[in-house]
């Protein structure tokens, strides 16, 4: 065989191992079934986290037919905390999102508090965002033998959470690149309070093998953003937020 066969037939071998290995997108609607995560006034977090998973997949299915997207749950079922990395890392995902709605301590109604958050794995600063790792944690407490489960991990230790200090996070910087995106689309397209990218120690990220983020959408126990997230226009507006984020990091 000559060269410039040889050449020719390289490069055809580039784009179908290009093809072959699509870009995987693993979208988690936090919560679900027996765990309504937050409640607000007249709404259940759970609901309002499958609501713009599903519309921020549909938005990547419609535009993005090279991209494969996997969701964790598409209906209102119970999914444990360890089998949404699995299902993650099963599928040799690219990126992983976990969507979710904030709620100050107690819940309290009617809270001032709002804006929208983004988190990534990690132990900068963790200690003020310590009340957000352990609300979010403690969804498996719900689980059968989590305690064997998660050897010995108790969500509401902060001795338990030592062990993140001890992880390294091989994908860092790209999950902070795509946080940094989302709630630039956040403030930029959806108009809403920016309360910063932070980091924390989140089981959900913990044992994926890949970049992943937690969106907090906005306070459910305050009463103007629960009304908004729980709208046609709140969903589209959050979603298309999320979108165009990963438009952007994809891109890169």
């Amino acid at each position: 065989m000559n060269k410039k066969a040889l050449y020719i037939l390289s490069f055809i071998c580039l784009f179908v191992l290009q093809g072959a290995n699509a870009f995987t997108l693993v979208i988690d609607a936090g919560h679900g079934g027996k765990d309504a995560g937050a409640l607000g006034l007249t709404s259940k977090e759970k609901d309002i986290n499958l609501n713009v998973a599903l519309a921020f997949g549909k938005l990547v299915e419609q535009n993005c037919p090279d991209v494969k997207v996997v969701y964790t749950r598409k209906t209102d079922v119970f999914v444990e905390l360890d089998e949404r990395a699995c299902i993650a890392n099963r599928n040799k995902a690219d990126l992983f999102i976990s969507i979710h709605t904030n709620s100050t301590a107690a819940g309290r109604a009617g809270t001032a508090a709002h804006g929208t958050e983004t988190y990534t794995l990690g132990m900068h600063n963790a200690a003020a965002n310590l009340a957000v790792a352990m609300r979010e944690n403690s969804v498996i407490t719900l689980e059968s033998n989590y305690e064997e489960r998660y050897e010995g991990f108790d969500p509401k230790s902060s001795e338990s959470y030592i062990i993140f200090e001890l992880m390294q996070d091989t994908h860092m910087k790209q999950s902070v690149q795509f946080a940094g995106l989302i709630q630039d689309q956040f403030t930029t397209y959806a108009g809403r309070a920016n309360r910063g990218v932070h980091q924390a120690g989140l089981l959900v990220l913990r044992n994926t093998s890949m970049p992943g983020v937690l969106v907090e959408l906005g306070y459910i126990n305050n009463r103007s953003e629960e009304a908004f997230l729980n709208t046609a226009d709140g969903v589209a507006k959050m979603s298309r937020s999320i979108f165009n984020a990963f438009k952007n990091y994809y891109k890169n």
